[in-house]
C-alpha cells in the first residue's frame, strides 16, 4: 500500500510539475508570438526598396569593376544620339545634350550599390546644375511607381529615362555592356563621351570628372 501510496504521490507531484513547466512554456510562446506578430508588423511597413537591397544576392546585373576611363578629346566617338522618355513624359533628343555637360548615370531601384551611389549623385547636382551641368537617370527595369519611390526615398530632384524598352542604352552600345549596372557617363557639351566609371562612383573622382568637362 505504501508503495502504491507512494507512486501516487509522485505521480501527482509529477503532474503538477509538469502542467506548471507546461504554462511555462504556453506563456513564453505567447509572448514569443506577440514579438514575432510586432516583428511581422514592422516589416510590412518597411521600404519596399529596403526589402529588395536586403535580399543582398544582387540578382540579374552585372556589377562593374569600378575602373575609370577617360576619353581624350581628339579620340572621342560622335556625338551620342539619345532619344528617349522621362518617366515623367518628358522627350529628351540629341538636341537637348548640345551645349551642357550631362551626366547619365544607368541604374534600377534593386540594385544595391544604386542606392549607395544616389545622394551622391543628387549631391553632385545640386553643386552643378549652376554650371550648366545636366543629369539623367537611365532606368532600365522599373516600372514608374518603382522608380517614382526610388527617387523620394533618396529625395533625388533629376530626372530619370524610361528605358525598358533599351533605347538609350542602345545609343550608347559599345561603351555601356549591357547590365553592367551601375554605370555613369559624363558627356561633353557636345554630347560626346567624355569619361566613364563602371560600376559604383565614388564622389570625388565623378566630380574631377564632372569638372573636366566643364571646363574644356
Amino acid at each position: 500500500m505504501n508503495r502504491t501510496a507512494n507512486g501516487i504521490s509522485n505521480g501527482i507531484k509529477t503532474t503538477s510539475a509538469a502542467l506548471t513547466s507546461r504554462r511555462s512554456i504556453l506563456a513564453a510562446g505567447g509572448l514569443a508570438l506577440t514579438a514575432l506578430t510586432m516583428g511581422l508588423s514592422a516589416c510590412a511597413q518597411e521600404d519596399a526598396l529596403a526589402k529588395q537591397a536586403k535580399a543582398g544576392d544582387n540578382k540579374n546585373y552585372v556589377a562593374g569593376d569600378g575602373s575609370v576611363t577617360e576619353f581624350v578629346k581628339t579620340d572621342r566617338k560622335a556625338a551620342v544620339g539619345i532619344k528617349g522618355t522621362l518617366f515623367d513624359g518628358t522627350a529628351v533628343t540629341p538636341q537637348d545634350l548640345l551645349g551642357k555637360v550631362t551626366v547619365l548615370n544607368f541604374w534600377f531601384a534593386a540594385c544595391a550599390p544604386c542606392r549607395v551611389e544616389a545622394p551622391i549623385l543628387e549631391e553632385l547636382h545640386q553643386e552643378f546644375k549652376s554650371k550648366g551641368v545636366q543629369f539623367y537617370g537611365v532606368n532600365l527595369r522599373d516600372e514608374k511607381a518603382t522608380a517614382d519611390a526610388f527617387d523620394k526615398t533618396f529625395n533625388l530632384t533629376y530626372p530619370s529615362f524610361n528605358d525598358k524598352d533599351g533605347a538609350v542604352l542602345l545609343s550608347v552600345s559599345g561603351i555601356v555592356p549591357p547590365g553592367a549596372v551601375p554605370t555613369t557617363l559624363v558627356l561633353d557639351k557636345e554630347g560626346k563621351i567624355a569619361s566613364r566609371v563602371l560600376g559604383e562612383i565614388e564622389k570625388s573622382t565623378l566630380k574631377a570628372l564632372i569638372t573636366s568637362a566643364v571646363a574644356e
